[in-house]
């Protein structure tokens, strides 16, 4: 169990698992934070905690805007302030273009990646709102900019989440409230594993390319100098992607 230490920042990170939410999650956590690691499965959670005095591990759905409200109750309870929200919990979808995108599997990505955004991005600035202020770092991906062929659902929802950090980043200014928003690309992690960079990703001209990746240490310490700026600052973008991938026009 997390020691509730008040004097401490503290963060929030959905999807802290796995992939750029765990590395984050124990970069924060090696800088003094404390850290709330949100989730779906409690024995990734717990693994990625490692048993941190200053980790406190909860389970939710993002999905669910009940749940939701129970996962920063109890976050906000325990730790008795909330800084910053790391909003990261995502995932791809099928690879289709639009004409094979069954409407079932538009409404999952459309759930996760907007929805889920909205009910944890909502939860934190009626917070923060109330609290003086904080940040929202909201996880974009480099598919806000600009899509990868046969990825619809994802590319939407991630551009949607462009608008979500514009809407908190301008509704936010009476209230100390900052929003950022990180666009990564190319981290050696599991999803790219699932999108075959390590076979060949597709490209824009119909060609299958092994695409560069670079550490997830490194996009990890890109979301912690966002969550360590202070509120005088505000960082309305960050992109950071393996050097020389297809990212400008896909190639």
């Amino acid at each position: 169990m997390a020691t509730a230490n008040t004097s401490r920042s503290t963060i929030l990170i959905t999807g802290a698992g796995s992939g750029i939410g765990k590395a984050t999650a124990r970069t924060l956590l090696s800088q003094g934070r404390n850290v709330v690691l949100a989730g779906r499965t409690e024995d990734t959670l717990r693994q990625a905690a490692q048993d941190h005095e200053h980790a406190l591990v909860l389970t939710a759905d993002v999905t669910s805007a009940g749940q939701v409200r129970e996962l920063f109750a109890k976050a906000t309870a325990h730790f008795g302030r909330l800084d910053a929200l790391f909003n990261n919990a995502g995932t791809f979808g099928p690879a289709v273009s639009i004409d094979e995108l069954h409407e079932d599997d538009w409404d999952k990505v459309c759930r996760v990646n907007l929805t889920g955004a909205i009910n944890c991005a909502r939860e934190a600035f009626i917070y923060m709102k109330d609290h003086g202020g904080g940040r929202v770092i909201n996880n974009g991906s480099i598919s806000a900019q600009a899509p990868r062929p046969r990825s619809v659902a994802y590319a939407v929802t991630k551009h949607a989440i462009t608008g979500l950090t514009k809407s908190i980043e301008l509704d936010g200014r009476p209230f100390n409230i900052c929003a950022s928003q990180i666009d990564i690309g190319n981290t050696a992690s599991d999803i790219m594993n699932e999108l075959g960079t390590s076979q060949g990703a597709l490209q824009a001209d119909g060609s299958l390319k092994v695409e560069p990746t670079f550490a997830l240490q490194q996009a990890a310490d890109a979301v912690a100098f966002l969550a360590n700026s202070p509120l005088t600052v505000s960082v309305n973008q960050l992109t950071i992607t393996a050097a020389g991938m297809p990212f400008i026009g896909r190639g």
